[in-house]
Formats: C-alpha cells, sequence, structure tokens
C-alpha cells in the first residue's frame, strides 16, 4: 500500500521509559487515526523471516520481508502493550521474547534492511492521520510531519515506571540497577552516529516527569491542536 502524503501525522519520539508507548496508543484511539509502533518492525521483520524459512543471515531475502511485512498495530487499553498483528496473526507476546529481541538485533545491523522499513514505515502513512511511536519518527521517517512531540522524563522517573511495571509482573529486580541501564542507554541512543536520539528542531518537549497519564495526553492533545 503506498503512503498518502496528505494524511496528518503526530510524531512521538523519546527514550524508552518516557511514556510514549502509552500516549501513542490514546492519541491513536481517541483521534481515531492509525498507529504506528516503529519499534517493533525489526523484531516482526525476523519474526516473518523465521516463520517464511528466510534465513537470519540472507540479506536479500530479509529485504524482501521487511518491505512486504504484513503488518497492523492496533491500541489496547491504557497499561497494555499494542496489539500486533502479522499476516492476521496476534503475535503481540512472539514477539516480546528474549529470541525475538536477539533476532531483531541481527536484522538491525544491515543498512539495506533499515532502508527496506523507513519505507515500509512512510507506507503508515494513511488518512485519517497517523500517530507514530519511535525514537527518530520526527527527525528522519517524517520529517513533514506538522506534530511532532518529544516526550521525556528523568532517567529517575523512567526507572521508577519500569521498577513498578517489573515488580507487578512478579519479576526479582535491583532499581539502582535499572537506574544505571537506563543512563547507559541514552547515553548510546544520543551519540549512535544514525538517527541519534534528539528531539527534531520543531518538535514540542513534554517532560512527563511528576505528570499522570491524563496530563500528559492533554498536554500531547493541546499540541496537536485538538484539545
Amino acid at each position: 500500500m503506498m503512503s498518502d502524503s496528505s494524511a496528518p501525522v503526530i510524531t512521538v519520539d523519546g527514550p524508552g521509559g518516557s511514556g510514549k508507548g502509552t500516549i501513542t496508543q490514546m492519541l491513536a484511539r481517541k483521534l481515531g487515526w492509525h498507529l504506528l509502533d516503529s519499534g517493533a518492525l525489526y523484531r516482526l521483520t525476523a519474526l516473518a523471516a523465521v516463520r517464511q524459512g528466510v534465513s537470519l543471515d540472507d540479506e536479500a531475502g530479509l529485504v524482501n520481508v521487511a518491505a512486504g511485512l504484513d503488518v497492523a498495530f492496533e491500541p489496547t487499553p491504557a497499561g497494555e502493550p499494542v496489539k500486533v498483528i502479522l499476516a492476521g496473526q496476534d503475535v503481540t507476546a512472539d514477539i516480546r521474547t528474549e529470541s525475538a529481541g536477539d533476532n531483531a538485533s541481527k536484522v538491525a545491523v544491515m543498512q539495506p534492511v533499515r532502508d527496506a522499513l523507513l519505507q515500509r514505515q512512510r507506507d503508515f502513512r494513511q488518512a485519517p492521520g497517523l500517530v507514530a511511536d519511535g525514537r527518530d519518527m520526527g527527525t528522519v521517517v517524517f520529517p513533514d510531519a506538522p506534530v511532532k512531540i518529544f516526550l521525556t522524563a528523568s532517567a529517575e522517573e523512567r526507572a521508577q515506571r519500569r521498577y513498578s511495571q517489573l515488580k507487578d509482573a512478579g519479576v526479582d529486580v535491583n532499581i539502582d540497577a535499572l537506574l544505571e541501564e537506563i543512563r547507559v542507554r541514552d547515553e548510546r541512543d544520543m551519540n549512535r552516529s544514525a538517527a541519534p536520539l534528539k528531539p527534531a528542531d520543531d518538535a514540542q518537549v513534554i517532560d512527563s516527569t511528576g505528570l499522570s497519564i491524563e496530563e500528559v495526553l492533554d498536554r500531547c492533545m493541546a499540541a496537536a491542536g485538538q484539545a
């Protein structure tokens, strides 16, 4: 499906734990727009390749898989991960496994696959509009988006949120280790050569530290001119 360049796009970028996944879903539901969870695409490409019998070191084969990825994202109630449909099948749980993450990292290092996925992401731009969640949506994928939001929060706040999530899931976790992990990842993401994590020049930066999810949504809706 070709993209509709006239369809409006709201990009929501930011570091992990800033709340952008939840906010993106809430915006898409409220507006009745399409949804793109860009972070899932490498996992989906790897999963689709495995299911189609394409080797994860077959670059040309992976490019074909990435270009033809039959995927849809559906918003779910707040707090739940976005529902991911691959070739008509719910694969939400399948792409969150450790092996799916490992396979995704093998796929992500291939520039031709990244290029194919860049176009695949742009193809999500359809009427009535798209809300796109990621790290370089406003800077690389949709630089012409009329509304760009960069959602952030302090490292301490993001560590606390992740800690609560993991504790609720019954995982034994150390908050100091989580905080260090987040700081290391931020440093890496902000200083990488390809598509570093940073707000677009025309993005509206929203700091969610100390705000409820409803307060963050209100600010994003205001930024979108839909309040």
